[in-house]
């Protein structure tokens, strides 16, 4: 399957920053230049996320900083899935009449790219249902080779849009009963679905949607068991992110190989969608708190280091596709441009802008003995301490959790949540300065008693934490119900299959034998191409059940015997 790259800097002109900060400067300068609807939210892969990136790179390199990316420059860059196009060659005929593409009917993004010749088999709409007999009855017939015709969404929940309702959920599951294809009917006055933001990779077989006229149709035709004729071009097209990447030398030359972390998103949402708490805007997404705040405060950090360098060295990292589940940072772990043996700690800074009655959470002092002296003593420094609340957790949805799965000792600061989160409201005039000024101050003071030399020097005790599920890919969480494995799945995008960052220790996924690095391939017969794949086939499972789980381990399949436990 071919790839279209996506060129985001294709004609690219970036705002100059002169005209939106208008005599601003410190923090705020940055984040109201990062806020700019010009950036147009600064969604990972995007024009706007890029000249987010070329403004922090110019910053840092303003500062004296040392490039750290990859051949010399400040970016690290990885491709990403942006979405996906359709080809030329899509056709579709049922029961000998052809149907326009475009108008009739559209492959789903996620639509694997084949050419059939079939027949149909209604299956309404997918879903089991003990209460109703018709709805069952589907599950007891045999689809192996066979286009099933579903119907659009989970009549249990009209309104909704659960996961049983999902046609990616939907096409997987009969995917895995050995269907060649599946049809999802959208209801009538619907538009037929676009794939440019699909990111979920292609299934193994057609998956496409017909418009609400001919659904009858198509329904009739699967109903009377008819043939088809269909051929799918659906190609994945890709952009390049960049994370930046920037070091402060050391002075001592006996501690300058060493370096403390200091980093922060600049990505955010775009115009909204998924991850949105205002599903139905399309407004821009502009994020000043999450994460304009923290990268605000990361580049002041970096500049005042700068002034006076310390002992030990400092990298600033400053990182995209965070909201997308932290592809930068976890990028970074994986293929890092500087190596993660001389690695100390990680600071990480998100939603740093919004301070309230002085207060300001810190994450991760569980993951070293020295934080609470280290943190307490830069605080009790301050002109004007902060309240700071601790929390032990080394692992949470931010890029610190990406650090400390790999050793890592983390703190992740955090001003809290508001209103305007995940919300276009979410915007520069809403910050705190000061409170964003002195959280600036507390990580510098932190950074500088991490990077000090000679009597002052502080070396710290690691202690990995026990890694807790995120909510997906049937990981344990405080549901109470469903099937508990334990794992702890990556979220970063593979091209099959799905790794495994670490399990939880006593969990059925370590009692079987899994282990961090593990990537799943098959789950109890089914296969396994992503996280949505996993978490599908773990939920149709129950409490109790034993199942037969097929890993890649260096470069061989291990087969693993698992008792799923109860959250």
């Amino acid at each position: 399957m071919s790839l279209t790259a996506v060129s985001a800097v294709a004609g690219q002109s970036c705002p100059e920053p002169a005209s939106i900060i208008q005599g601003m400067n410190g923090a705020m300068a940055h984040v109201r230049y990062l806020a700019d609807d010009r950036l147009e939210g600064r969604a990972v892969g995007t024009a706007g996320a890029h000249c987010a990136a070329d403004y922090i790179a110019a910053q840092f390199d303003a500062i004296g900083l040392v490039p750290a990316g990859d051949e010399g420059n400040y970016f690290h860059t990885f491709d990403i899935r942006k979405g996906a196009e359709m080809g030329p060659d899509n056709r579709l005929t049922v029961d000998g009449v052809a149907l326009d593409v475009g108008t009739d009917w559209v492959p789903l993004g996620f639509s694997g790219s084949t050419e059939l010749e079939g027949q149909l088999i209604f299956g309404s709409y997918g879903l089991s249902n003990p209460a109703n007999e018709d709805e069952n009855r589907y599950f007891r017939t045999d689809i192996s080779g066979r286009v099933v015709v579903l119907e659009w969404g989970d009549p249990d929940a009209p309104h909704g849009g659960g996961m049983r309702g999902d046609p990616h959920f939907k096409a997987t599951v009969s995917a895995g009963r050995d269907a060649a294809g599946v049809i999802i009917l959208s209801p009538s006055g619907m538009r037929l679905p676009g794939m440019e933001s699909e990111i979920r990779g292609a299934l193994g077989v057609p998956a496409i949607v017909v418009a609400g006229a001919q659904a009858d149709a198509v329904r009739a035709a699967a109903q009377a068991e008819a043939s088809i004729s269909l051929t799918t071009d659906v190609r994945p097209t890709v952009a390049e992110a960049r994370n930046v990447a920037a070091m402060l030398h050391g002075s001592d030359p006996m501690m300058r190989d060493d370096y403390v972390i200091i980093g922060a998103h600049f990505d955010h949402l775009g115009f909204g969608g998924d991850g949105s708490l205002a599903p139905d805007s399309r407004d821009i997404h502009n994020g000043a708190d999450d994460n304009a705040s923290g990268t605000a405060a990361i580049i002041e950090v970096a500049r005042a280091m700068a002034e006076h360098p310390p002992e030990r060295s400092v990298l600033f990292l400053a990182f995209t596709g965070e909201e997308r589940g932290l592809w930068g940072s976890a990028y970074w772990v994986e293929e890092p441009a500087v190596s993660m043996d001389d690695a100390v700690a990680m600071l990480n800074l998100d939603m740093v802008g919004r301070v309230v009655d002085d207060a300001v959470t810190i994450f991760g002092f569980g993951t070293a003995a020295e934080w609470d002296d280290i943190v307490d003593g830069a605080n009790a420094s301050l002109s004007a301490p902060l309240r700071v609340a601790k929390a032990p957790d080394g692992y949470g949805p931010s890029d610190h959790s990406s650090f400390h799965a790999a050793g890592l000792p983390v703190l992740h600061l955090f001003s809290n949540t508001h209103v305007d989160y995940h919300r276009p409201s979410d915007d520069w005039d809403k910050i705190n300065e000061d409170g964003l000024n002195r959280i600036a101050e507390l990580t510098e003071g932190v950074a500088r008693r991490l990077t000090a030399g000679g009597s002052s020097a502080v070396e710290l005790t690691p202690i990995q934490m026990e890694q807790p599920s995120p909510n997906a890919g049937g990981s344990s969480s405080s549901s109470g119900y469903g099937p508990y494995l334990g794992s702890i799945p990556d979220m970063t995008p593979r091209d099959y299959g799905l790794r495994i960052n670490g399990v939880r220790e006593g969990s059925p996924a370590d009692v079987g034998g899994l282990r961090g690095g593990d990537v799943v391939v098959e789950f109890d017969g089914a296969e396994i191409t992503d996280i949505y794949a996993y978490t599908y086939a773990l939920r149709e499972k129950k409490p109790g059940d034993e199942v037969v789980i097929v890993v890649e381990r260096d470069g061989e399949r291990v087969t693993l015997n698992v008792i799923l436990g109860r959250r």
